[in-house]
Formats: structure tokens, sequence, C-alpha cells
């Protein structure tokens, strides 16, 4: 399994009264690592069409310790899974701190879905998108076709 990672620094305003990460602001975090993977490092490969529309139809988060703020960054992993013809999942592992062995303190899902703004419809992946995915994926994705 490839698996993406992803440094993402803290900031104050990330903080609650508690001194540690707003479990609001943990979901921010997780779309600031989603972001770098699905349009940034997507559109270095050629995979930018998700631009144009990209949902996120559902959304889990377990939280497992507290982030405290130290002026650090945060390391995200992630990886995406069960391609299906509209739809895929992406699993995060947000850790405490940006070492790969810093604790991790969240796991997350999103099931995401590449979607037509202009017609106001979900869309299917292309072959272009399918191929990304499985470069960071723990299960080969095979092109899906009409027909």
């Amino acid at each position: 399994m490839s698996r993406f990672h992803v440094e993402i620094p803290l900031r104050w305003a990330d903080l609650d009264v508690f001194r540690h990460v707003n479990h609001a602001r943990t979901v921010t975090l997780l779309e600031e690592a989603r972001v770098e993977l699905v349009f940034h490092r997507a559109a270095r490969d050629g995979a930018d069409a998700w631009r144009d529309g990209l949902l996120v139809a559902s959304l889990s988060v377990d939280y497992k310790r507290q982030i405290p703020y130290r002026g650090q960054s945060v390391r995200v992993s992630m990886w995406a899974h069960q391609v299906r013809a509209a739809s895929f999942l992406i699993d995060y592992e947000l850790r405490t701190g940006p070492g790969e062995h810093d604790p991790v303190a969240v796991t997350a899902r999103t099931q995401m879905v590449p979607y037509d703004l202009v017609a106001e419809r979900p869309r299917r992946l292309t072959d272009v998108e399918r191929e990304f995915l499985s470069r960071w994926g723990d299960e080969a994705v095979s092109p899906v076709r009409a027909g």
C-alpha cells in the first residue's frame, strides 16, 4: 500500500480553551491534507479534473488522543480505496507531530464523489483519475468501462 504523506502546520487559532487542537479544527486539518492530495498532487500528475467538482459525501472521524499545540506541524497520511465507478474512499491518520513515529491522534474516512457542477450531478471517475488513485491505494484499481 502506498500512502500520501503531508505535514500541515498548526496555528494558534486551531486551539480551544483546553490548549489542544479543537475537534472542528481537526476536520479542517484533514481537509487541508486532502486538498494537497486530490488537487495539488493530482494536478501535478495530470489528474486535474477534480478542480471542476469533487464533493465530500460522508465523513467519519475517530479522536484517539488530544493534539497539544507546541508550535509544530502534524503529519497526515492518506490512502484511497473502494474505488467505484463514481466514488472512492480516503482514509486518514493524523499524528500529533510531524514524525512518522509520533502517536496517531485521529483516524478518519471521507467518501468522495466527482461532481459535474454544470450538470449538477455526480459523474464517473476517468481512467486518469482511477490510475492516480491506484498510486495512493491499498488495492488494485482497474478501469471501469461503460457497456
